[in-house]
């Protein structure tokens, strides 16, 4: 069951509904924290999800005083995503903004012949699965609300375009979400509900610290690579986010500047 906490000081009311509303997933920690608390550094009601509610809370104690709501959710369990909708709804009044961003590497470094299939599935039903789940229970709230329409931007990755060793789970799942995110724009154009991509490279989280003590390259060699500070992938998401519906940036790519991708393989 969802356990829902009003993590931060913000309104009650009026005040909320007037302003503009987010679901940040896999707001706990990484790339989802530091979109989550720009957004509420600028003025936006957050709705901050994730499986653990302590760092939920952590995330929104780094921006006191704005309106956070932190809700436990299992983007890869259906029951809990429509849960997180419906607070959402309940307390907000409405939805603009989806960052759809919740994932898992998975089995880092597995070759594909000793991949188990329970690792192989994990990856699909968190990236993939969790990722559909989230944006159709957007997508439902943006077409029925009045005024309609709102914008979903999806955490894509460099492996969206070109795999690193032993990545078969996690590279087939971002491709996958490429191909979810034009057909949502699509789909969305009636509604006007705009649908992006972020392709991130080398943003310094937790999870990609091993990037910097040795990450396994084409040719075989264990090479330390570049990163750059997550809070400038956050202020890229923030200006997608804050471009008035009839513009769209359909796909960025952010990254560390001499990280081995352009040439890599």
């Amino acid at each position: 069951m969802n356990t829902v906490n009003n993590a931060a000081t913000g309104p009650a009311g009026g005040e909320d509904e007037a302003g503009r509303v987010a679901v940040v997933t896999g707001a706990g920690s990484g790339i989802g924290r530091a979109v989550a608390v720009e957004l509420l550094r600028a003025g936006w009601s957050v709705a901050l999800a994730g499986r653990r509610p302590e760092t939920l809370g952590e995330t929104a104690a780094l921006a006191p005083g704005r309106t956070a709501l932190a809700v436990r959710a299992d983007v890869s369990r259906p029951e809990d995503v429509a849960a997180l909708f419906t607070v959402v709804r309940d307390r907000f009044g409405r939805l603009d903004l989806l960052f759809n961003n919740a994932g898992t590497f998975g089995p880092g470094g597995v070759p594909v012949e000793d991949l188990s299939y329970e690792a192989w599935r994990h990856v699909v039903d968190t990236n993939l699965n969790g990722a559909f789940l989230c944006a159709q229970a957007a997508y439902r709230q943006m077409k029925e609300q009045d005024p309609q329409g709102g914008r979903i931007i999806i955490n894509g990755s460099i492996s969206a375009h070109t795999p690193r060793p032993h990545s078969a789970p996690y590279t087939a799942t971002k491709h996958a979400l490429t191909g979810l995110t034009k057909a949502l724009s699509l789909d969305g154009r009636p509604y006007r509900i705009a649908v992006g991509q972020i392709d991130i490279g080398n943003a310094a989280t937790d999870m990609t610290a091993r990037m910097e003590t040795g990450a396994l390259q084409a040719n075989g060699e264990v090479v330390a690579e570049p990163v750059m500070d997550v809070a400038d992938v956050a202020r890229t998401v923030r200006h997608m986010a804050e471009l008035p519906l009839e513009a769209n940036v359909q796909f960025a790519t952010v990254l560390a500047t001499t990280m081995p991708y352009v040439g890599r393989g």
